[in-house]
């Protein structure tokens, strides 16, 4: 018996009579925040660089998929063989310049014969327009990004990067306005506008704005750490101290670190 096929009886066993009370309770529902959780797991082990995290994670994700699996079989929906089968069809569709005789020699090309596959295929018959298909529980800053893309592709863009810079001037001074002006629902639209075009300024320089995001929390993290280290070194609550105190140490800390 394959490794594979163990891993199938194995989950078997867990959702049977005799099985984990807590697994045999689960359904695809339930499961939706751990399936979230494992895929940001996966992403930290990437990031981590380390081999062993990352095949670690990738075990928990991959187990979440036969969990799901074996839930859909259960109920008479499909199994995991199906899956796989559905996998293979469309991965094989969607790749004509691979396994067809479709021309695509940049990755530009492919992801424009990509979305124009999707869109012909059983089940996106919705997908009328050009900015259809967006994940609803995808984060804000990657929903941004994938709609700039999308509209990218049909030329929809700005030239050049001033132009980018000079918009989010632009939405600045209007989110600016809109403050002066203390109009709650003005401010909420403005520095939404605002945010989206400083997401549309990663984009145009191919940075993935989550990625820049979580950088600049963890240097944040990393250098308020060392903040209260240097407070409490001083004899100093951070809880008592001013804002004055702490900036003063904070530029103290960027100072540091920019020798270091």
């Amino acid at each position: 018996m394959s490794l594979f096929q163990d891993l199938i009886e194995l989950m078997k066993k867990l959702r049977s009579k005799d099985g984990c009370p807590w697994d045999k309770e689960q359904s695809h529902a339930s499961l939706k925040p751990h399936l979230v959780e494992e895929t940001y797991e996966v992403i930290d082990a990437i990031d981590s660089g380390d081999p062993d995290k990352i095949k670690e994670e990738l075990a928990d994700l991959f187990f979440h998929i036969i969990f799901h699996c074996q839930i859909a079989k259960e109920k008479g929906a499909f199994d995991i063989g199906s899956v796989m089968a559905l996998c293979l069809d469309k991965m094989t569709r969607r790749h004509p310049h691979v396994f067809g005789d479709v021309s695509a020699t940049t990755p530009e090309e492919v992801i424009r014969q990509w979305e124009e596959i999707k869109k012909k295929e059983k089940g996106n018959e919705e997908r009328k327009f050009i900015v259809d298909g967006l994940p609803r529980h995808l984060p804000a800053l990657q929903k941004a990004q994938k709609l700039q893309k999308k509209v990218a592709r049909v030329g929809f863009d700005w030239a050049n990067i001033h132009d980018v810079i000079a918009k989010v001037d632009e939405e600045l001074e209007e989110a600016k306005e809109a403050i002066r002006e203390n109009k709650p629902e003005n401010i909420e639209e403005e520095v939404g506008d605002l945010l989206f075009s400083v997401v549309n300024l990663a984009r145009f320089l191919k940075l993935d704005t989550e990625n820049v995001l979580h950088k600049t929390i963890y240097k944040f993290v990393d250098r308020f750490k060392k903040v209260e280290t240097e407070l409490a070194s001083m004899g100093k609550d951070i809880e008592k101290c001013t804002l004055e105190e702490m900036d003063t140490v904070w530029n103290k800390v960027k100072e540091k670190i920019k020798k270091s």
